[in-house]
């Protein structure tokens, strides 16, 4: 169950101006006291800009409940299985994380259901379904009251309609262009799951989608976050979604040579920190969120599992898909997210890591956190994607969900599959056995090709 805090206006209530201090001569030794508490981060106190999540919502491997996903992530589950939606048997890699029985019955109805690629029908179930639990059903009293205006949606996807894309371009070339369908490039193209999504709930404020390749969920909470902050919407949806378990998807990552190609033994094959790691398996789903002004959640009574309280993007600059091995770009990230998020990195116990699983990758990520985090006594670290694969443009939306319960229950899930770790690997990676952890300030981090750094950081909500 998630745990739920609705706090007061008072006790969330910005400080009196009363209380400021009155201008008046400085002297040195004053000027040195205000430099250092400049220097010392402070988190955002005002209930207009303060960001809270109510709401979650997904489409996994493991299902569309959060709370029966995460219990699967806890009990160390693997959800990778051999490929049975085309014949993979050509393929060098024939396994993944893929979703199978999924439904969008009550959610779309069965007209669009049918027209409609995975990418899009993940994106609205699970924005449907975060709405939901934030206590906002379609149809409801509390959604009436919604200011519509003041409300958006940001899901981005890395690699939009691919099936739609894939079956328009096989069309065109075998019947010929008159057989393409007027819905090829609409369901195509990266906005539309923010735009469908937004039709359906009537939410006007803003809408659109980021694309940034694997770390596209992040940037979307980022910017969702920054809406909020600025005082342009209430309310955002914001996560990631993502459809590319097919043929043209599986096999553009074949030739980056990015998959594990461990055939006879898929379960084991996502194994990041490893030394035997040979890849990354691909996965699929969405990952949602709800995120509120704390003002607009307190005003509304809603459900608050976490605080959102800040997060950072920046780019490698370096190569299209490898990774800094010096880790220059990814650290830096992490402190500017903590600067964003008034945190100081001592306060951080929890990483939820990007760990993809590849040779480079695991390890020039490791790398960054040891920049930033000095100490590794008492910080646990550890690898979603051991069990779901790496979604791609879903990645961090499914696994902002997996930090939330973690804060949420007290409990971080293990990272599978840990069988010859990395001897640089200095944190406790929660090797494939769940673990009791309360969680002060959690981070999450999400990279994708082209260098596109992202880091989001979550706490406990505290009024």
């Amino acid at each position: 169950m998630q745990s739920l805090l609705v706090p007061t206006a008072a006790a969330c209530a910005a400080p009196s101006s009363a209380s400021r201090p009155r201008p008046g001569r400085i002297s040195v030794r004053a000027s040195a006291s205000a430099a250092a508490a400049a220097a010392t981060p402070r988190r955002e106190t005002d209930p207009k800009k303060r960001v809270v999540i109510t709401g979650m919502g997904l489409v996994s491997v493991f299902g569309n409940d959060v709370d029966a996903y995460y219990d699967r992530l806890l009990a160390g589950e693997s959800g990778v299985g051999p490929i049975d939606r085309f014949d993979a048997s050509k393929f060098p890699t024939r396994f993944a994380g893929q979703i199978r029985g999924f439904s969008s019955e009550g959610y779309i109805d069965g007209k669009n259901d049918r027209r409609l690629d995975d990418c899009l029908r993940y994106c609205i179930v699970s924005g449907k379904k975060a709405l939901e639990s934030a206590g906002l059903p379609l149809g409801s009293d509390a959604m009436a009251k919604i200011d519509k205006a003041r409300a958006g949606v940001l899901v981005g996807t890395g690699m939009g309609g691919l099936q739609v894309f894939s079956d328009g371009v096989q069309n065109l070339l075998e019947k010929g262009y008159r057989k393409i369908t007027p819905f090829f490039i609409p369901y195509a193209i990266t906005n539309m799951g923010s735009a469908l999504l937004g039709m359906d709930i009537g939410f006007m404020g803003p809408n659109y989608s980021i694309s940034t390749a694997c770390a596209t969920s992040n940037y979307c909470f980022y910017a969702a976050a920054n809406h909020i902050r600025k005082g342009e919407a209430d309310m955002m949806i914001a996560g990631g979604t993502e459809a590319a378990i097919i043929p043209i998807g599986v096999g553009g990552f074949v030739a980056c040579r990015a998959l594990s190609q461990r055939n006879d033994d898929p379960k084991t094959a996502s194994r990041p920190w490893d030394k035997e790691r040979d890849g990354f398996v691909m996965g699929e789903g969405a990952g949602v969120l709800v995120m509120e002004s704390l003002e607009h959640a307190m005003k509304r009574g809603a459900p608050i599992v976490a605080e959102y309280l800040g997060g950072a993007v920046n780019c490698d600059a370096y190569h299209m898909t490898d990774p800094r091995a010096d880790g220059l770009g990814v650290s830096s990230c992490i402190r500017q997210s903590l600067q964003d998020a008034g945190v100081a990195p001592e306060e951080v116990n929890y990483i939820n890591a990007h760990a993809t699983s590849t040779l480079a990758g695991d390890l020039a990520e490791m790398n960054a956190i040891k920049q930033v985090f000095k100490d590794p006594s008492g910080i646990k670290v550890n690898a979603t994607k051991s069990m779901i694969g790496h979604c791609l443009g879903a990645a961090g939306g499914l696994e902002a969900i997996a930090t939330i319960k973690a804060i949420n229950t007290g409990l971080v899930h293990p990272s599978i599959n840990q069988f010859d770790r990395e001897p640089a690997v200095e944190f406790d990676t929660v090797p494939n056995v769940k673990a009791e952890h309360e969680i002060n300030v959690g981070i999450s981090n999400s990279f994708g090709f082209g260098g596109h750094n992202s880091v989001v950081v979550f706490a406990p909500f505290k009024p």
